[in-house]
Order: structure tokens, then C-alpha cells, then sequence
């Protein structure tokens, strides 16, 4: 702790955790580090065939390895370090640390609410207009859409980070959760965070509510689009994927608007710490297996792999 006039600085934060040690928690633990498992394997696998399968060089497969790696970020931001604390007994951070995991966590957030609506335009222009499809969706646009997606993510980011640790810290060092969330540390605050609740909610329009919008606009139309369709197959797994991919994104944008949307006086600690499970591990779980992993080509590009390994170790 650092004394400044009367007020004693926190120099560190302790972190409450996820989990007890008892019996039934050592078992959510157990799934939880099997979640995060499979959440490395699947994204890391599906940007190793995008990037060999020379079938899967397209837009939309574009938007889902840079979604896979942003997946991939985030959860190893937050389950790592929670994992550590857990094993440990105890787990710690300082004041620095505190700031770049809040600066890392919401630009990957950010990064990929945009990313998920630029994805839901690129099926929606696929759909509703395939003969343009090449000249709307080119690699330059494809581009500034990834780019566009960083920087607005970098900027939250910052922005979240700079502002939770311009403020006073001089009470308890507690945090109730298992990472630097800004809801969790700002309840820490020596002072009135009113005014920085109004911002955050502010960013949370731009950065969640115009993103969902899009997706749901766009989905909107491609149901249309499907509604139109004449052959009653392609209506039944044009459905399904669409309902998959919307399952998936509302509970990514549901979770993450019940913790950042909410005044800070409605916040459980409790309840906060089971609805962030929901984007730090739930989502970047599920999110190759429905958007990629259960799509034909992705199997017949991890088909040629296999079989490339067999090969050149019968041949070595």
C-alpha cells in the first residue's frame, strides 16, 4: 500500500476467485479447464486449416480465423491466471497488472462484437446478392473490416483502462471475481464513479448495441432470403445455421450487456461472476464448433490434413 495525505493507495488487488474448494467446485473447476481445452484445440485447429486449405481462402473464413484468434486471446487473458489462483490457494494482481488485463480483455471484447457483425453482413450480402458478392466482400473491404474491428476495440480499451485506474483505491483490496473486471474493481473506488458509469454505458451502445442491431438486421433479412427459397432442404439448413449462429451470438451480446449495461447498484457479485463465465469461456468454447467445425468443407480440409500427416510419416 502507498499513503498519500490520508488515504492509504492499494497497490495490489486480491482476487476472490471463481471457486471454493470444496468438493463440487473442484468439479466446475475440472470443466472449466476442460472448456478451455477445447476452446485451444478447436480455434487453433481451425486456424491451421484456414490457413493450409487453400478451398477455405474466402471471405467468410477470412472473418472466422481472425475470430478463432481473438477467441483464443481472450481466454487465455482470463482462465490461465484464474486457473493459477485456484491451484495456488490465493491469487493476486498488481495495480499495473490489474490495467493490462482490463486493457487486453475489453479490446478483445470489442474486437469481436464488431467482428461478429461484420461476419453477419458478409452472409447476409452472400445471400441476398451472390453475383455481386466478390466486388462488395473483396479482400481490401475484408480487410478494412478486421482493421476497423482492432482499432475500435484498442480504443475501448484504452479508454476502460486509462479511466478504472485514474481512480482512488483506498479501501479494501478484494476483488469479488476471478479477473479485473471494471464493474468488480470500480466497487473499489475512493470516489464518485457516476459520471464514468455514464461513459461506460455510453461505449456499451456503440460498442454492443450497434453491432447487435446489424446482426439482428442482417439475420432478419437472410431470413427473408430463406423464406423465399424453393427447396424446403436448403429452407431446413439455411434455418439451422442461422439459429445456431444466433444462439451463439445472443448469448455472447446477452451476457456481456448484463454486465456492462447494468447501473452499478443492480451489479451481484455473484451473479456477475456466472454471467461473465458466459463470454470469457462459454462462447470462445462453442464458437468453432457452430460457426466452422460442423461445415462440410471445414471437415474435408480436416480430412486432406489428416491425411497428409499419414503420408509423410509412411513416408518417413
Amino acid at each position: 500500500m502507498v499513503w498519500v495525505g490520508n488515504q492509504t493507495l492499494i497497490s495490489h488487488f486480491i482476487f476472490l476467485g471463481l471457486f471454493t474448494h470444496s468438493p463440487l467446485h473442484i468439479f466446475l473447476f475440472s470443466i472449466t479447464m476442460i472448456m478451455f481445452l477445447m476452446a485451444l484445440s478447436g480455434n487453433g485447429l481451425m486456424i491451421l486449416l484456414i490457413n493450409v486449405s487453400s478451398h477455405l481462402h474466402t471471405p467468410m473464413y477470412f472473418f472466422l480465423s481472425w475470430l478463432s484468434l481473438m477467441d483464443l486471446m481472450l481466454i487465455s487473458t482470463i482462465v490461465p491466471r484464474m486457473a493459477v489462483d485456484f491451484l495456488m490457494g490465493h491469487g493476486s494482481i498488481c495495480f499495473t497488472g490489474c490495467g493490462l488485463q482490463i486493457l487486453f480483455f475489453v479490446t478483445l471484447l470489442g474486437d469481436e462484437c464488431f467482428l461478429l457483425a461484420f461476419m453477419a453482413y458478409d452472409r447476409y450480402v452472400a445471400i441476398s446478392n451472390p453475383l455481386r458478392y466478390s466486388v462488395v466482400m473483396s479482400r481490401r473491404v475484408c480487410w478494412l473490416m478486421v482493421s476497423g474491428s482492432w482499432l475500435f476495440g484498442l480504443v475501448d480499451g484504452l479508454i476502460q483502462a486509462v479511466f478504472t485506474l485514474s481512480f482512488p483505491y483506498c479501501g479494501s483490496q478484494e476483488i469479488d471475481h476471478f479477473f479485473c473486471d471494471v464493474p468488480a474493481v470500480l466497487k473499489l473506488a475512493c470516489a464518485d464513479t457516476s459520471l464514468y458509469e455514464t461513459m461506460i454505458y455510453v461505449c456499451c451502445i456503440l460498442m454492443l448495441l450497434l453491432p447487435f442491431s446489424v446482426i439482428s438486421a442482417s439475420y432478419l433479412k437472410i431470413l427473408v432470403a430463406v423464406l423465399r427459397m424453393r427447396s424446403a432442404e436448403g429452407r431446413q439448413k439455411a434455418f439451422a445455421t442461422c439459429s445456431s449462429h444466433m444462439a451463439v451470438v445472443s448469448l455472447f451480446y446477452g451476457a456481456a450487456m448484463i454486465t456492462y449495461m447494468r447501473p452499478q447498484t443492480y451489479h451481484s457479485s455473484k451473479q456477475d461472476k456466472v454471467v461473465s463465465v458466459f463470454y470469457t469461456m462459454i462462447t470462445p468454447m462453442l464458437n468453432p464448433l457452430i460457426y466452422s467445425l460442423r461445415n462440410k468443407e471445414v471437415a474435408r480440409a480436416l480430412k486432406k490434413l489428416l491425411w497428409r500427416c499419414l503420408c509423410s510419416r509412411e513416408q518417413d
